[in-house]
């Protein structure tokens, strides 16, 4: 059986599951923000990176990448995805306007590894500070804006942040 995966994050520029298709998608009521605590990819325990979430925001729409995928991938993704993240039902209209039913992970604020909102310079410093045995969390930061340009759309959270992060000495 096949399945939709939405991805908002790494999933848009590194998948590294085997997919039938992909496209840009998005979902509407959601907006990505960096709340969410990485210990096992782009920080560590003690110190950890922040990478992103969805939160719920009426209105919000948020531009990522649909895969159709097999089930047999998510034993993967649930996985890679292990630190605080749940899988969520979403709507995503695809790029040729279609909607379908589809999953996506996402970090709510009651698990132990969220962090939750900060100012941009608190989070821009974290994220510069960080990194763990997947890179740097400013590689990731850097990635993720650089994969939303070539979506043809910006994130103004993330936009932000990459223009922070950059003009760091």
């Amino acid at each position: 059986m096949q399945h939709w995966v939405y991805g908002y994050g790494s999933l848009i520029w590194r998948a590294d599951f085997p997919y039938h298709d992909r496209c840009r998608a998005v979902v509407q009521g959601w907006c990505r923000r960096f709340w969410q605590g990485s210990h096992d990819h782009r920080g560590t325990p003690n110190a950890p990176g922040r990478v992103v979430t969805l939160v719920a925001q009426p209105g919000a729409a948020c531009v990522g990448v649909a895969y159709r995928v097999d089930e047999t991938v998510f034993a993967h993704l649930d996985h890679r995805e292990k630190n605080g993240y749940e899988r969520c039902d979403v709507a995503m209209r695809l790029a040729d306007g279609g909607v379908v039913q589809g999953v996506t992970y996402v970090a709510p604020a009651r698990n132990p590894a969220y962090l939750g909102p900060a100012s941009l310079d608190d989070i821009a410093a974290q994220i510069m500070r960080s990194g763990g045995p997947s890179g740097s969390n400013t590689d990731y930061l850097l990635e993720l804006d650089s994969a939303l340009a070539r979506l043809d759309t910006e994130d103004d959270h993330v936009r932000s942040l990459a223009t922070r992060v950059a003009a760091a000495p």
